[in-house]
């Protein structure tokens, strides 16, 4: 073969792998969604009062939050922890845990179903549903959990990666790569709610309408970053 048609395809086939490189390298990530967001405070984001509900400031939080404090600096850019009061007496724990970077995994959310069990709770049923919204619907998780015979805590969750709603490590993917292809790093949000009750599905009924009542007083911007919805 001609040493100038050799020298031609060997031409062609650098010029092919140069693209090939430089087209890999435009599909790594380089955008912070936490960036793109802009600063926000969670405290800001969630009301202290809203329709009947108000922060109680008397009685211990009673969270449940297994990991250290450096591991909790380490994995998430911001926590809101509060302990809601009605008029009727119950009592909400919300915790929301925010983090700014889903894509390396010593980051990602850690989720209630294995985080109970570390701090000696049994968790007795997990199961997924739908909590319908006028303002749209919500994928969540619910737990039944108990720490002996003391404690009886049922507990409701959902995660946000990026702008969606997720609640499998399929979602979590899906978004990663629907972001990535955007050039963006996605964040990721915990928003659990749990309350003491020795009646599962009273407990849950409460929480139904505790988080129906603050998705409603929340702020678009706020529900689309909180909630997943528009």
């Amino acid at each position: 073969m001609p040493d100038a048609v050799l020298t031609r395809r060997a031409a062609i086939a650098a010029v092919l792998m140069a693209a090939g490189a430089a087209a890999g390298q435009a599909m790594v990530p380089t955008k912070r969604l936490a960036l793109l967001r802009g600063p926000f405070r969670l405290e800001d984001l969630v009301p202290s009062t809203f329709a009947g509900w108000q922060v109680d400031t008397r009685s211990a939080s009673g969270i449940v939050n297994p990991q250290t404090e450096a591991l909790l600096n380490k994995l998430y850019s911001q926590m809101l922890e509060r302990v809601y009061l009605d008029a009727d007496g119950h009592r909400i724990m919300l915790s929301i845990a925010y983090g700014a970077d889903q894509a390396d995994d010593d980051v990602q959310l850690h989720y209630p179903e294995v985080c109970y069990p570390a701090q000696g709770f049994r968790v007795t049923n997990n199961r997924t549903a739908v909590l319908a919204l006028p303002e749209g619907d919500i994928r969540i998780r619910r737990l039944e959990t108990r720490y002996g015979d003391s404690r009886f805590e049922p507990v409701t969750y959902w995660t946000i990666v990026g702008d969606r709603q997720s609640l499998s490590g399929w979602d979590r993917k899906m978004s990663e790569i629907r972001h990535g292809l955007r050039g963006e790093i996605v964040d990721g949000l915990l928003f659990r709610v749990s309350s003491i009750d020795r009646d599962y599905e009273q407990g849950f009924r409460v929480q139904n309408g505790f988080i129906r009542d603050l998705v409603h007083a929340l702020t678009p911007a706020a529900r689309k970053q909180l909630v997943g919805l528009a």
